[in-house]
Protein backbone atom coordinates (compact mmCIF):
# COMPACT_ATOMS: atom_id res chain seq x y z
CA UNK A 1 0.00 0.00 0.00
CA UNK A 2 1.57 3.18 -0.71
CA UNK A 3 0.52 6.72 0.56
CA UNK A 4 -0.42 9.75 -1.92
CA UNK A 5 1.85 12.36 -2.40
CA UNK A 6 0.48 15.37 -0.92
CA UNK A 7 2.67 18.45 -2.37
CA UNK A 8 5.49 20.35 -1.13
CA UNK A 9 5.81 20.97 2.71
CA UNK A 10 5.26 24.48 3.30
CA UNK A 11 7.93 26.56 5.42
CA UNK A 12 11.25 25.24 6.50
CA UNK A 13 12.47 21.91 7.73
CA UNK A 14 12.53 21.81 11.96
CA UNK A 15 15.59 23.09 13.05
CA UNK A 16 17.74 22.55 16.00
CA UNK A 17 18.93 24.60 18.64
CA UNK A 18 22.62 23.37 18.93
CA UNK A 19 22.90 24.32 22.75
CA UNK A 20 19.52 22.83 23.36
CA UNK A 21 20.99 19.52 24.73
CA UNK A 22 23.52 21.01 26.95
CA UNK A 23 21.49 23.61 28.53
CA UNK A 24 18.96 20.31 29.53
CA UNK A 25 22.31 18.36 30.76
CA UNK A 26 23.10 21.34 32.47
CA UNK A 27 19.40 22.17 34.24
CA UNK A 28 19.19 18.55 35.38
CA UNK A 29 22.55 18.53 36.89
CA UNK A 30 22.08 21.57 38.41
CA UNK A 31 19.10 19.64 40.42
CA UNK A 32 20.89 16.44 40.80
CA UNK A 33 24.72 16.96 41.31
CA UNK A 34 25.89 20.12 41.67
CA UNK A 35 23.71 23.92 42.03
CA UNK A 36 26.51 25.74 40.75
CA UNK A 37 25.16 24.91 37.42
CA UNK A 38 21.85 26.14 37.97
CA UNK A 39 22.60 29.91 36.79
CA UNK A 40 24.72 28.92 33.82
CA UNK A 41 21.88 26.75 32.76
CA UNK A 42 19.67 29.62 33.42
CA UNK A 43 21.44 32.29 31.44
CA UNK A 44 22.15 29.91 28.60
CA UNK A 45 18.75 28.91 28.36
CA UNK A 46 17.37 32.77 28.20
CA UNK A 47 19.55 33.29 25.62
CA UNK A 48 18.31 30.57 23.48
CA UNK A 49 15.15 31.10 23.87
CA UNK A 50 16.06 34.74 22.81
CA UNK A 51 17.68 33.85 19.56
CA UNK A 52 14.91 31.28 18.99
CA UNK A 53 12.13 34.13 19.03
CA UNK A 54 14.43 36.68 17.02
CA UNK A 55 15.15 33.99 14.57
CA UNK A 56 11.11 33.39 13.39
CA UNK A 57 11.96 29.80 12.72
CA UNK A 58 10.67 26.87 14.26
CA UNK A 59 12.82 24.69 16.25
CA UNK A 60 12.23 21.49 18.06
CA UNK A 61 14.08 21.17 20.87
CA UNK A 62 12.27 24.57 22.00
CA UNK A 63 10.84 22.77 24.68
CA UNK A 64 13.89 20.69 25.97
CA UNK A 65 15.70 24.41 26.09
CA UNK A 66 12.79 25.67 28.64
CA UNK A 67 13.15 22.84 30.87
CA UNK A 68 16.88 23.05 31.49
CA UNK A 69 16.33 26.89 31.54
CA UNK A 70 13.31 26.06 34.37
CA UNK A 71 15.74 23.32 36.08
CA UNK A 72 18.52 26.21 36.07
CA UNK A 73 16.40 28.71 37.75
CA UNK A 74 14.85 26.16 40.45
CA UNK A 75 18.30 25.25 41.58
CA UNK A 76 19.50 28.78 41.55
CA UNK A 77 16.77 29.65 44.08
CA UNK A 78 17.59 26.73 46.01
CA UNK A 79 21.21 27.40 45.94
CA UNK A 80 20.81 31.18 47.17
CA UNK A 81 18.23 29.91 49.78
CA UNK A 82 20.66 27.67 51.01
CA UNK A 83 23.16 30.40 51.04
CA UNK A 84 20.80 32.46 52.96
CA UNK A 85 20.39 29.96 56.02
CA UNK A 86 24.31 29.44 56.30
CA UNK A 87 24.65 33.09 56.52
CA UNK A 88 21.82 33.93 58.98
CA UNK A 89 22.96 30.59 60.84
CA UNK A 90 26.87 31.73 61.58
CA UNK A 91 25.44 35.26 62.11
CA UNK A 92 23.07 34.30 64.96
CA UNK A 93 26.30 31.91 65.96
CA UNK A 94 28.43 35.24 66.23
CA UNK A 95 26.02 37.26 67.80
CA UNK A 96 25.21 34.38 70.39
CA UNK A 97 28.48 33.86 71.40
CA UNK A 98 28.57 30.45 69.57
CA UNK A 99 32.19 30.83 68.74
CA UNK A 100 33.59 31.55 72.02
CA UNK A 101 35.89 28.99 73.65
CA UNK A 102 34.78 28.24 77.66
CA UNK A 103 37.32 28.87 79.68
Amino acid sequence: MSYPHYGPSYGPPPQSHPNGTAILVLGILSLVVCSILGPFAWVMGNRALREIDDSGYYYENRGSIQAGRICGIISSVLMMLTFGFIIFGLGMAFLTGGFESGG
